[in-house]
């Protein structure tokens, strides 16, 4: 009786010291954290969140400045693919806002790749936004292709210096930006990184 009181008290001691632990690894993990992205809350911490993880959800608004962030911090390459790139040239539109910064990495020397969809159809509304984007993007420098016209690419995904994968519903416009419940993901793994890029390449025409 007395011994099982003994092991009794010892596995009590042992599930709270480890749930004490637990709670530490949650609380201090920057993954992990309750509430809303980092970048939720102020410019001001548009440093802090990306790198000190290897995956974080981007929810509705988190993922522009997100984007904005890896965009400026990029060292030497940017592939990406993307079904719809929609930019109109006012300053205030958030999708004009990344067609900006991908001009400006250009010019500092980073390497650019954009893949955009291309429909059966030349005047739908993808194609013409698409090949209005496709040329602000060349007039700034940036390599830009389309892909076969045979299959629909419906792609949203960035690969930046070969370790940084952000992907998921958000397409490049100002109401997937700003307006719509969408939800993409950030993966710090030159593994995945790779892998992406050998699927990207794989769908040029």
């Amino acid at each position: 009786m007395v011994s099982q009181k003994f092991i009794s008290l010892r596995l009590f001691k042992t599930i709270i010291v480890s749930l004490f632990f637990s709670s530490l690894f949650f609380l201090s993990d920057p993954c992990l954290l309750y509430g809303s992205s980092p970048y939720s809350h102020s410019r001001d911490q548009l440093s802090y969140g990306l790198k000190d993880c290897h995956v974080r959800l981007l929810g509705d608004r988190d993922y522009f400045p997100a984007l904005i962030h890896m965009i400026g911090n990029a060292k030497r390459e940017i592939v990406m693919s993307f079904f719809l790139f929609k930019t109109n040239g006012y300053r205030s539109s958030y999708s004009d806002k990344i067609l900006n910064h991908l001009i400006q990495a250009s010019k500092r020397g980073v390497s650019i790749k954009v893949l955009l969809e291309t429909g059966k159809d030349p005047g739908s509304n993808v194609n013409r936004n698409n090949r209005n984007t496709a040329k602000r993007l060349k007039k700034g420098g940036i390599h830009v292709y389309f892909d076969s016209p045979r299959i629909t690419t419906h792609t949203k995904v960035m690969v930046i210096d070969r370790r940084y994968t952000i992907m998921g519903s958000h397409n490049l416009t100002n109401s997937a930006l700003k307006y719509n419940h969408e939800i993409s993901i950030f993966v710090d793994s030159p593994a995945v990184a790779e892998e992406t890029l050998r699927y990207i390449n794989s769908l040029y025409k």
